[in-house]
Parts: structure tokens; C-alpha cells; sequence
């Protein structure tokens, strides 16, 4: 019998070891899951490299993270805002490495991982710093930058509701990141508000299927 589902949050991280890349959801804090990320705390892993849409807010879930100097890169769109004091302390002392890439690009590059794709092309970022050292080809009359996939060891996600065999729905806007990213690691842990039982979802409103999910934790 297929059960994904776990009351162990120790166990389940445990897996994860120094120098892991690990994707995390969230559109700053919606959808980020914060449960997961006090867990992934708690193990005590380091050199850390995270894929997020930004760069924390506040002392909370993802700044949290920070704050304990365990994430030695961050590839994000968003380092910066009025909040991101935890950052902005790390990286103007030389202890935090960025990665920055165009929001856009950033969700085409993790879909690009999931997908199998090799590589893609893209208009985004051409003729800037971040282009430079980048293959670029005029393709249609356009040009465009060469990117390739984002990958993961783990993608931690949070999502509504989730059954046995994985499958997840999102609530609204906290889906966001969540569904690519859980297709572009190796494994992937769900955070989830209520497990159901076999059937209780439609089938119409599953969003990410179990076959993504290696594991769904309720918190």
C-alpha cells in the first residue's frame, strides 16, 4: 500500500545533509512553508544552497533560516525588500552568495528542470550584466539568452490539503511556486493543513500529483 503520509517531521529531514540544494515555496510568505523550514532548522544542516522567490521577510520561516548561517548561497528573484534586514545583514558582511535571477526566469528555468528540457531561450535579461558570459542567438527576429534548468536535491512546499498517495491542492494564491517546484527535485516534501482520505480530493482540482511527492507531513 502507497502511504506518503508521515508524523515524523525528524525523520523526514533527516535526509537532508550538508551542502544540499533545496527549493522552497512561498511568494514571500504565502505559501511559504514555515513548518518545514523550523524542522530543516532543527536538523542542523549547513552549506545550504536555496532556490526561493526571495530572500525572507522579517525573522520569520525563510529569514529565520538565514539568521542561523546555514544557507551558504540563494538563488532568488527578490533579496530586497523592506523587511529583508536578516539578508541585507549577511550579504554586506560577505557571508551569504546570490544568485539573481528575473522572476520570470526563475519559473521558467525550475519548469525547464522538471520538464527534462536541456536548456531554454529566453528575451528576459538580454543586453544586461546578467547576460554577460551567456550564449545569446537571434532567433525570429528576436534575441534571446540561453538559461538552463534550475535543479534541487529537495523542494520543501506547502500546500492545503494532501492524501496518502501525495496527491496536493493549493489554496489559492499560496500555490504559486509549489507546483513547479516540486516537479524540478528529488524529493519533495509537502507541508499540508489536513491529510484526506484516498478519493476525498477531485480529481479536477489536484494540482500536483503523488507522483512528484515523496512525502506529506501535516503541521
Amino acid at each position: 500500500m502507497i502511504d506518503k503520509t508521515t508524523r515524523s517531521l525528524e525523520d523526514v529531514l533527516a535526509q537532508i545533509s550538508d551542502g544540499a540544494r533545496i527549493m522552497i515555496g512561498g511568494f514571500g510568505t504565502a505559501g511559504q512553508p514555515a513548518g518545514l523550514i523550523d524542522g530543516l532548522i532543527e536538523t542542523g544542516a549547513k552549506d545550504l544552497v536555496i532556490i526561493n522567490n526571495n530572500a525572507g521577510n522579517g525573522d520569520y520561516g525563510l529569514a529565520k533560516l538565514l539568521k542561523t548561517g546555514a544557507v551558504r548561497k540563494i538563488i532568488c528573484s527578490f533579496p530586497r525588500q523592506s523587511d529583508s534586514w536578516v539578508f541585507d545583514e549577511l550579504y554586506r558582511a560577505g557571508k551569504i552568495e546570490l544568485e539573481l535571477v528575473p522572476q520570470g526566469n526563475l519559473a521558467c528555468r525550475i519548469q525547464a528542470a522538471g520538464m527534462g528540457l536541456g536548456a531554454v531561450f529566453t528575451p528576459t535579461g538580454y543586453g544586461t550584466l546578467l547576460a554577460e558570459g551567456k550564449e545569446t542567438r537571434h532567433i525570429d527576429g528576436k534575441d534571446y539568452v540561453l538559461e538552463y534548468p534550475i535543479k534541487a536535491d529537495f523542494a520543501l512546499i506547502k500546500a492545503f490539503k494532501g492524501d496518502r498517495w501525495g496527491n496536493l491542492v493549493y489554496r489559492k494564491s499560496a500555490r504559486n511556486f509549489g507546483p513547479i517546484m516540486a516537479a524540478a527535485a528529488d524529493v519533495t516534501i509537502a507541508e499540508v493543513s489536513e491529510i484526506v482520505e484516498l478519493g476525498a480530493l477531485d480529481p479536477e482540482h489536484i494540482i500536483t500529483p503523488g507522483i512528484f511527492v515523496r512525502h506529506v507531513v501535516k503541521i
